[in-house]
């Protein structure tokens, strides 16, 4: 059996890419290890708008916000005194909302009905892959240990233990932190804001941190820094969760909807392909979740490589198209491990003078602004650039006058500040277009930009 694309990996990053390539008519077989979709708490719950906007194109992003949560502001605090405030401009109308917050289950049930509304994609359950191996025409998977398939291009999505990306060898270099977080979703009517509120030191965690973010149906997440023996189970038959979840609830009824302890991880693959192997979402970057760039950079990662792959299923485009995926998006995730990595090094910091320096750091905070400046609770996430000459490399303003490019796979030009730009299917800006919009398609097609 052969195919053109085997998508590995059901979670979002896969479904997005499936989808993505469905809107260029290229059909895709997606497999997945477990025996269907699952209910697992609310794991990735922030989402930015620039993963919304790739989701709208197919019909996603309208009930995600709709069940969302809409974040209107964060807040950081010192112990009980609030040390700043970041305020999210609320959407206009027609516009999709900075972030929300959604269960990572209710996004992926989206995903899956427009996946099965679609005729172009496939999704196998309980289809485990146990041997790749590919030739200069195609790759080759084994499943479930005895069925055999052919497909020209394989793209890993199956999540940080990528089956595929063990199988070909490549390095996932980085570090795991000392602390564990104790992650815990509980459903409680709370007359708490709806909005993300992060804590230093409190009374209810006193020497490491608490975030706090709503969710739909009366959910709230709780994520506690805790020390790295903690085991979630023996906190739940102990009763030390209840004395934690009660500090903070008071007398409010409250039931657990989903309990789990790990530690984050900091990761990205040295490599992220090998011929017709590509790696993308968590199978090729780890981060904490606190700045949510996590699963929003796999949508970006689907986003980027899904036109590219297109053009050259096509013959529209040669696969050295194919090589700027890994410059672009792999330079992105070393962007996020910097971000995420600075977070992690303020919230647990890994020495005894870093601790002390922090801890100066935010008892100086209250009364000193540019000590203030210095707190470190999460950047959140921002759409990935490229090069360094905006607007080139970033994603076309979407109030920027827009046509299409006759004859191509939905290239569009925008004007902006009154010049005449090339935009790329996945919406980023990638080079002027001097007249003629044509070459400067032909040119994008090569994989050369002028960032």
């Amino acid at each position: 059996m052969s195919e053109r694309v085997a998508i590995v990996g059901a979670g979002p990053t896969g479904l997005t890419l499936a989808l993505e390539l469905g809107r260029f008519g290229i059909p895709s077989l997606v497999f997945d290890a477990r025996s269907g979709p699952t209910d697992e708490g609310s794991r990735a719950i922030v989402i930015a708008k620039h993963a919304l906007q790739v989701w709208d194109r197919h019909g996603c992003a309208a009930p995600m916000v709709a069940k969302g949560v809409t974040l209107t502001r964060a807040r950081t605090y010192w112990r009980e005194t609030e040390l700043f405030v970041r305020e999210l401009a609320p959407p206009k109308d027609d516009e999709l909302p900075p972030f929300i917050n959604l269960q990572q289950t209710f996004t992926e049930r989206v995903l899956q009905d427009a996946v099965a509304a679609s005729s172009s994609i496939e999704v196998r359950w309980g289809a485990r892959v146990a041997h790749v191996s590919q030739d200069g025409g195609a790759v080759t998977l084994t499943l479930n240990g005895a069925d055999d398939l052919r497909a020209e291009f394989v793209i890993a999505c199956d999540g940080a233990n990528s089956t595929v990306r063990e199988a070909l060898g490549i390095p996932f270099p980085g570090k795991a932190h000392q602390d564990r977080f104790l992650i815990c979703d509980i459903r409680a009517a709370l007359p708490f804001p709806t909005e993300r509120r992060f804590f230093f030191d409190p009374p209810f965690n006193p020497g490491r941190t608490v975030l706090i973010h709503p969710q739909p149906d009366d959910e709230w997440r709780i994520d506690r820094q805790v020390p790295e023996e903690t085991n979630a189970e023996e906190e739940l038959a102990s009763g030390r969760l209840h004395e934690r979840v009660t500090r903070i609830v008071g007398d409010a009824e409250y039931e657990i909807a989903w309990l789990t302890a790990y530690r984050f991880h900091q990761r990205v693959a040295e490599r992220w392909h090998a011929d017709r192997i590509f790696l993308a979402g968590d199978a090729a970057h780890r981060f904490s979740p606190f700045g949510a760039r996590g699963m929003n950079s796999g949508v970006e990662d689907a986003a980027n490589l899904g036109w590219k792959l297109a053009a050259v299923l096509r013959g529209e485009a040669n696969q050295q198209l194919l090589d700027s995926y890994e410059s672009e998006r792999r330079g992105a995730a070393l962007v996020n491990l910097r971000v995420t990595s600075d977070t992690m090094r303020f919230m647990a910091p890994p020495s005894t003078t870093r601790r002390i320096v922090r801890n100066a750091i935010l008892r100086g905070s209250p009364r000193l602004g540019f000590l203030r400046a210095r707190v470190n609770s999460g950047r959140l996430a921002d759409p990935a650039t490229y090069g360094h000459a905006p607007p080139l490399g970033r994603p076309a303003p979407a109030d920027a006058p827009r046509r299409a490019v006759e004859g191509t796979l939905e290239f569009t030009t925008a004007t902006i500040a009154g010049i005449e730009y090339l935009v790329r299917p996945d919406g980023y800006v990638c080079e002027r277009v001097n007249g003629d919009p044509e070459r400067a398609v032909r040119r994008a097609l090569t994989g050369e930009s002028a960032w």
